[in-house]
């Protein structure tokens, strides 16, 4: 049985835990956050909704967020089902222009307006683009005899981003660019570096990477809290940072070496990871500094 006491007490905590939030608030209030939305905060069901409600806490205390989402696995599952065969070389999928109108279909056409449609159901005011729309997004094959319509990033329209902002939008980007020729199917881009680009183009003051590990581990499991530019190189150079991490911290580098203040991979599988890294002091991540 709970007594008065003890109620009185647990809301004495609550009001603590939001004093402790304030001067993080404070900091952030106006800011701009870009979020790279994937893995399992992106395909569970109860981190799908949690993932709404920390997006939408942000954006009532003045924090500016702009997400941008990948979809491999739901691509994956849809060129299975229309038995379209899927390569990869060098872990980067071969875009061929089949595969292309799947990857648009199921970024743009699915996955970005399930996205939209949970934040607006939250109470934001979210609108889904892909860097088709106003061509805000354009590239160029990264290598067209390996990768077909897989592209690098050319340009990046800030204003287009900063108009939706001004017009208090949260912004949904789908990892999509525009081609140079009339007619061009456009290009399939690493969601993880279309965060990177934009963040820098927008002058974001920080972007989270939403991933399914803790952060950047050492060779012992333990987490890295922070890391400079130089220890990342040096951590690739000696194996610990491999695999799946190397174009994640990649993308953080690309991000800060472009103006952004500070760049964090942490786990999305944990619920309101986003906040706890942004409102605590000790965060649940890995943070990455010029």
């Amino acid at each position: 049985m709970i007594t008065g006491e003890e109620t009185v007490q647990k809301k004495i905590e609550t009001v603590q835990t939001l004093l402790e939030a304030l001067p993080f608030i404070k900091e952030f209030r106006g800011k701009t956050v870009v979020i790279k939305y994937g893995g399992s905060a992106q395909e569970t069901p109860q981190l799908k909704e949690k993932f709404a409600e920390d997006i939408l806490l942000m954006y009532l205390v003045g924090i500016k967020p702009v997400i941008v989402h990948g979809g491999g696995r739901q691509i994956n599952e849809m060129l299975d089902a229309l038995k379209i065969e899927s390569k990869f070389i060098e872990g980067q999928r071969v875009t061929s222009k089949e595969v292309m109108r799947i990857v648009e279909m199921v970024l743009s056409g699915e996955i970005n307006k399930e996205i939209v449609s949970l934040l607006n159901s939250h109470g934001a005011k979210a609108i889904g683009i892909s860097g088709k729309d106003a061509h805000f997004i354009s590239a160029k094959a990264k290598d067209f005899s390996r990768w077909g319509l897989t592209g690098n990033i050319t340009d990046v329209k800030a204003d287009v981003i900063s108009n939706l902002i001004a017009e208090k939008f949260i912004p949904v980007i789908a990892p999509i660019a525009s081609g140079s020729e009339m007619g061009h199917p456009g290009f399939n881009i690493n969601a993880d570096l279309c965060a990177s680009y934009v963040a820098k183009a927008i002058g974001a003051n920080k972007i989270i990477f939403l991933t399914d590990t803790a952060g950047v581990l050492n060779n012992n499991k333990e987490l890295f809290s922070t890391l400079t530019k130089d220890e990342v190189e040096a951590l690739k150079a000696d194996g610990t940072i491999h695999g799946g991490m190397v174009p994640k911290v990649d993308a953080c580098l690309e991000a800060i070496e472009g103006g952004v203040q500070k760049a964090h991979i942490i786990d999305g599988r944990i619920e309101h990871s986003m906040l706890l890294e942004l409102f605590t002091s000790a965060g649940v991540g890995t943070e990455i500094v010029k």
